[in-house]
């Protein structure tokens, strides 16, 4: 019987792409290279060290918890394949969450062995009367000596690989065993664990590349850490499909971004809309050799149209992709239809803000407030609700949660979109991010991306405060251009979204508040519980 497994993709990659590279950055910046032949060898050693270590591995049920937390590397590169290839199952470990939601989540997982590059040493020491669970730690370097710390006990990735056997026979087990987990960001509450068999990735990610139009002629190089919501995807379909991955290393910076598209020609970049942004105002700069650029696919937050419009003025098609980490990650992504594609540029550029199409596989709702299903007219907001073979069913150890946001096998996401004609989903905002002003509706999303349209403003983050006679009204924050500082005032914005944007009055931000950065969230969205607490704090 055949099953869905991670190891059909690297063995497949193997015997049809051996001599591809995979490139990446050491900590000096020199550059590194290696094949997926020379790749398979070191998983081999990999699942000889795992089992050396006592890990159990799984068959239809849960196989041991491996933390790991990296840049985006070679040796994370391994781990994300050869743990789940061995039968355990890899925790990545989110380090932008606080250091009590991160070692909530290594005990809650209850983590055996941790995986780390030394960077992220301190974390673990700073949590260490916190996470006694943890049974080793194992620190990836190409130092021959291991850094100083209190950890214990503790070993070095290359040592053991080195004294391990190269001939390893990976097993075949049931596909629904469970491969990987992730856990939430939590806006509010505590992180809450996502599990995914390895059915359930394999899936995912045939039809990322499906509906994605990468090949292995593209040469991946992903702006998004590895340890958010398994880098979305890339490290399995990149490698199932033969695909070239340049993956950028230690501490990368925007202008190590533009130079390593330049580099290794990349083809296809993935990232926020926050460092979309950066990277665009670095390629505008004339500074680097950006041509073999086809494809910039952003994620975790709606992309402004400005953005959009200044990536395809240089070239490069720009998609906007959404999903949550229960999905793990894909929900829609926004192609343009063959029957739209003579629709004006402007037309599909703003096809392309909206959240996208759902993918095959998925199945979908959108509920209104009386439970019933929206209008396709892009214009009733509700509830989307998805099920699919790579949406999770339930919260790892979180029945109470899962009651909460499941029900008869749907994913009730607490995102509110609206559905237009065509069957393009945009979401409108998370359910306590939208703003009811005098009875009516308005989208801080929306209002971002009106604002963002200014030639000035480089971010805008808007948040609904009480109000007695509205219940609640608009405050927008702004980070101005540097050049624009102190020249533009909330009057002019105001007078561009009226004049220019054409924005209804009643949807005009009350208060315009100038600031030099807008905090962020793990995930690197605007953080607008921080942003209410501020304005509360102030007010």
């Amino acid at each position: 019987m055949f099953n869905c497994l991670v190891k059909n993709m690297l063995e497949r990659a193997v015997k049809l792409y051996p001599n591809v590279e995979i490139t990446d950055r050491k900590p000096s910046g020199e550059r590194f290279s290696y094949t997926y032949k020379d790749m398979h060898k070191r998983i081999c050693r990999l699942a000889n060290v795992l089992g050396d270590l006592g890990i159990k591995s799984g068959d239809g049920n849960m196989g041991d918890r491996i933390g790991v937390v990296a840049w985006n590397n070679h040796r994370h590169l391994e781990l994300f394949l050869g743990v789940p290839m061995f039968g355990a199952v890899f925790h990545s470990l989110n380090v932008r969450l606080s250091l009590d939601h991160l070692s909530y989540i290594i005990n809650h997982a209850e983590d055996e062995v941790i995986f780390c590059d030394p960077d992220f040493l301190p974390l673990f020491e700073a949590m260490e009367d916190r996470i006694a669970n943890v049974q080793h730690f194992i620190i990836m370097t190409d130092e021959d000596k291991l850094p100083e710390t209190k950890l214990s006990p503790v070993s070095s990735y290359e040592d053991l690989l080195s004294q391990a056997s190269p001939e390893y026979t990976f097993p075949d087990f049931d596909e629904n065993t469970p491969m990987a987990m992730c856990y939430t960001t939590a806006t509010t509450g505590r992180p809450k664990g996502c599990v995914y068999t390895h059915r359930m990735q394999y899936i995912h990610a045939l039809t990322a590349v499906a509906i994605g139009g990468a090949n292995d002629k593209s040469i991946q190089m992903s702006m998004v850490p590895m340890f958010h919501m398994l880098g979305w995807g890339a490290p399995y379909f990149c490698t199932w499909f033969g695909m070239k991955q340049a993956l950028t290393g230690r501490h990368p910076d925007v202008a190590t971004f533009a130079k390593l598209i330049e580099e290794e020609k990349a083809t296809d970049v993935m990232g926020v809309p926050v460092l979309a942004r950066a990277l665009l105002e670095e390629l505008r700069t004339g500074k680097y050799d950006y041509s073999s650029l086809q494809r910039f696919v952003a994620g975790g937050s709606a992309p402004d149209l400005a953005l959009i419009k200044g990536y395809e003025d240089l070239g490069i098609d720009f998609r906007q992709g959404y999903g949550m980490t229960e999905t793990a990650p894909l929900i829609t992504l926004s192609l343009i239809k063959g029957p739209l594609e003579g629709l004006p540029t402007e037309k599909k550029q703003e096809l392309k803000r909206k959240g996208g199409l759902i993918p095959p596989c998925l199945e979908w709702k959108v509920l209104n407030e009386k439970g019933g299903e929206v209008k396709w007219d892009g214009k009733e907001i509700g509830q989307l609700a998805v099920r699919g073979p790579w949406v999770i069913e339930e919260y790892y150890k979180e029945p109470e949660k899962t009651a909460e946001c499941f029900k008869d096998g749907w994913l009730y996401t607490r995102d509110m979109v609206t559905v237009d004609e065509e069957a393009y989903i945009s979401v409108v905002d998370r359910a306590g991010d939208l703003i009811k002003s005098g009875g009516e509706w308005i989208s801080t999303l929306d209002l971002d991306d009106y604002i963002m349209r200014h030639p000035a403003v480089l971010e805008a983050a808007t948040i609904g405060v009480p109000n007695p006679r509205w219940d609640e009204r608009p405050v927008s924050f702004v980070v101005l251009r540097p050049e624009s500082k102190g020249k533009v005032t909330g009057d002019e914005i105001k007078r561009f979204l009226l004049d220019e944007v054409k924005v209804a009055k009643w949807w005009i931000p009350d208060e315009f508040i100038f600031v030099d950065e807008i905090p962020k969230t793990a995930a690197a969205k605007f953080d607008k519980k921080t942003l209410r607490e501020k304005y509360a704090g102030e007010g």
